[in-house]
């Protein structure tokens, strides 16, 4: 199968906007409890005619600075209660919203807020205010403070706006009209602002609530939001928890406060990202493997992952449905309970999951539904579904969606769901749509006789060696961050005669490596050229190996003393890797690695 479309669940929208998601909710279930915001160590619930209410009063004081109709208001903020409240009152206000990560650099900023010609920006606190006004242009007027209260400051400035203003700029808005401009981070070059419509949002949300009702739709269901709302995939939970009724809680600090807000407010499904699930993963190992209890961790992750296996056989064995029992007790439930205790299912995105890690979760009962797409395909385009799923694909298309496999092996998507094209930039577009108006996504993968999407590479990474040899790097790079010891890897080797790898090491899982191995003051330096580390990262680089060919497989590596971050520049918001930045830092490693006998 080269080729298929998924009818749509829910039509194309031919009126309204996503304002009405939360204006009709006030209006036909005034009392439903639909967020909470943080409350010291708890929560306070919010009910549709609050949050209605707030944001209401917040748009009016858009109004009163100033904001027009499809005017753009920038937002810079990690993702918290006021993110939500700031991006519907914008559209309530008639405007357009303009992400920015809060990690952006000043040249970044600055080349966002130019591009988009945004009349205001919302930054979270005091720090970001001062960075922002080192490039602020001049017809960007306003700068709100987050912490600074913005939302009180905002509904005193509009208390003479009357209500009928409001509901003259919603009424404005047609499916048509631009939501957002949503700048990709991007691995290469300037970022592109994708516009993406209030019809875009409409039938992603609509079609995958509908979907994945039983997961979005679920009595008393509940979802926390810890990745960021800047990003497509965050900002498509925020509107689809508010399409669905869904109860909708935010963290803004995932490092820090997520263990303590998962256990508080207890959801009952999860959208991350695949590092999240490995750090739990990871984190659960590295508990059990200090107490001394490694060998019955190992024991329950391959009995879980055999259990899932034989779940899509329809064949468990009583031998295994009772080793699946007595391990549910001692190792999944302690799993289940460090998300909050009732998550039943997640969706992954942004990266591939694994196949091992698919199955060890669902074995271990929290069935990940991994999903794929892109800023400009308004988040998912393929989805997994507790009906349909198929561990190692990212799903079939979403309703409404068509999936096509180029000659060249290269996903083509078209449907409700992807952009108009870039803000002001019409060469960027026809570099990404075809003479069928089909989206070239750049990734490579192929679909199976049911419609299921693998992914296996981008287009732009296949590596090509000394001997002609295409490698796709993702393979070989998923499969060693499987291992607890490894937090990030990159595979080199373009135009060389073999293929390497620089690997990075987690640095929470080492330090009961470094415990449990009397490697006690050693410094990271000194690490990466231990051997015995050396010797383990061997054994995760042999297990990434079986996945590909001899000629494909990862040759010699280089620990490096350092790890990738945002902050580096060496990955992008969502985690990905800037590989020209990493070769560029590296580069005296990269050569060593094939100089060097």
């Amino acid at each position: 199968m080269n080729e298929i479309t998924i009818p749509a669940l829910v039509p194309t929208a031919t009126a309204g906007n996503l304002t009405n998601l939360i204006a009709e909710r006030a209006w036909f279930e005034p009392e439903r409890i639909i967020m909470s915001r943080p409350l010291g160590d708890a929560w306070q619930s919010m009910s549709a005619r609050e949050v209605e209410q707030e944001i209401r009063a917040t748009a009016k004081g858009l109004i009163a600075a100033g904001v027009q109709i499809g005017d753009r208001v920038a937002i810079m903020s990690r993702t918290r209660y006021e993110w939500t409240i700031l991006d519907f009152a914008i559209w309530f206000a008639g405007g357009i919203v303009v992400p920015v990560y809060d990690t952006s650099s000043a040249e970044q900023i600055d080349w966002i807020l130019n591009d988009s010609g945004s009349v205001g920006i919302i930054v979270e606190t005091p720090a970001l205010r001062e960075l922002v006004s080192t490039v602020l242009p001049s017809h960007t007027k306003h700068v709100w403070t987050i912490t600074e209260d913005v939302l009180s400051i905002l509904k005193t400035t509009g208390a003479h706006i009357g209500d009928d203003e409001i509901d003259r700029r919603r009424n404005a808005l047609m499916p048509d009209t631009i939501a957002t401009l949503i700048y990709t981070s991007g691995t290469t070059g300037k970022p592109k602002g994708v516009v993406l419509t209030h019809s875009n949002f409409l039938s992603e949300c609509g079609n995958v609530v509908q979907g994945a009702s039983d997961l979005f739709l679920k009595p008393n269901g509940s979802t926390l939001l810890f990745l960021p709302i800047a990003h497509v995939f965050g900002r498509m939970v925020e509107v689809g928890a508010i399409a669905s009724g869904l109860h909708l809680a935010h963290c803004s600090d995932p490092v820090g406060r997520l263990p303590m807000d998962l256990a508080s407010f207890k959801p009952t499904f999860v959208l991350a990202v695949p590092r999240i699930f490995e750090k739990i993963y990871n984190g659960a190992e590295s508990r059990a493997v200090a107490a001394g209890k490694g060998k019955i961790f190992a024991k329950a992750a391959a009995v879980a992952i055999a259990y899932s296996e034989k779940m899509d056989k329809k064949s468990i064995s009583p031998l295994l449905s009772l080793q699946h029992k007595l391990f549910d007790k001692l190792v999944y439930s302690k799993i289940r309970a460090g998300m909050g205790g009732r998550v039943e299912a997640a969706i992954s995105g942004g990266a591939p999951l694994g196949v091992r890690l698919g199955h060890f979760y669902r074995g271990a009962g929290v069935t990940i539904l991994e999903g794929y797409g892109l800023t400009e395909t308004t988040a998912g385009a393929t989805l997994n579904l507790t009906s349909a799923h198929r561990v190692g694909s990212v799903g079939r298309p979403l309703p409404s969606t068509s999936i096509k496999i180029a000659d060249d092996g290269e996903v083509l998507i078209r449907g409700p769901i992807v952009m108009r094209g870039y803000w002001n930039n019409a060469a960027a577009d026809s570099e990404v749509f075809n003479s069928d108006h089909w989206f070239q996504s750049g990734d490579l993968g192929k679909l199976d006789d049911e419609g299921f999407l693998y992914i296996v590479g981008r287009k732009k990474e296949l590596i090509v060696t000394a001997g002609g040899k295409n490698v796709a790097p993702a393979v070989l790079e998923d499969r060693l961050r499987a291992h607890p010891l490894v937090s990030q890897c990159m595979v080199v080797g373009d135009n060389q005669p073999f293929i390497a790898a620089l690997v990075t090491i987690d640095q929470d899982a080492l330090k009961s490596w470094v415990t449990n191995n009397k490697k006690d003051g050693a410094s990271m330096q000194d690490l990466a050229r231990d051997p015995d580390l050396i010797s383990v990262v061997q054994t995760a680089v042999d297990d990434a190996n079986k996945a590909v060919s001899k000629a494909e497989s990862i040759r010699k590596f280089v620990i490096l003393p350092t790890d990738f971050t945002i902050a580096g520049g060496h990955l992008t918001a969502k985690l990905s890797l800037k590989r020209h930045v990493v070769a560029k830092e590296f580069a005296k490693e990269i050569e060593q690695l094939f100089t060097k006998s």
